[in-house]
């Protein structure tokens, strides 16, 4: 499950297999561990209309055609790969469809905070000034 009211049926995901690269014993050469999933977001029946609205816009640069596509190979095993995707695609999706942030209600700064800035200012200020950087006259 994405969020209440959401969740993708195992058969609108396509998995694709290929060998995977980097280390993985004596089976290395001969099985296809690495696990690519793809999910049709932009015509997926199981997707609400207002959270797919959401996804699509912002995941628009990772999306080809309307399709997600992730690829995981950082396990040796062909199973724990599949986990490693499908908990990735439920991650990417949760993220975009969460609903926008309320918008922040503007306020003014309270009084303590404008007389610390203040204050903080004109300590610096005073501690420039003590340096005594001035020019000296020509008998010191």
């Amino acid at each position: 499950m994405i969020r209440p009211g959401f969740a993708i049926p195992a058969g609108e995901l396509t998995w694709r297999y290929s060998r995977s690269a980097g280390p993985g014993g004596q089976s290395v050469n001969t099985s296809d561990s690495r696990v690519e999933l793809s999910f049709d977001l932009a015509r997926a029946p199981s997707v609400p209309e207002r959270m797919r609205a959401r996804a699509l816009a912002r995941l628009e640069g990772r999306l080809v055609g309307g399709v997600l596509t992730l690829a995981a190979s950082e396990h040796r095993s062909q199973l724990r790969n599949r986990e490693a995707a499908a908990a990735r695609l439920a991650a990417i999706l949760r993220e975009a469809t969460a609903p926008p942030p309320r918008p922040r209600r503007p306020t003014s700064p309270t009084r303590g905070s404008v007389e610390r800035r203040l204050a903080g200012k004109k300590r610096r200020s005073e501690i420039k000034k003590d340096r005594g950087g001035g020019r000296r006259g020509p008998d010191e």
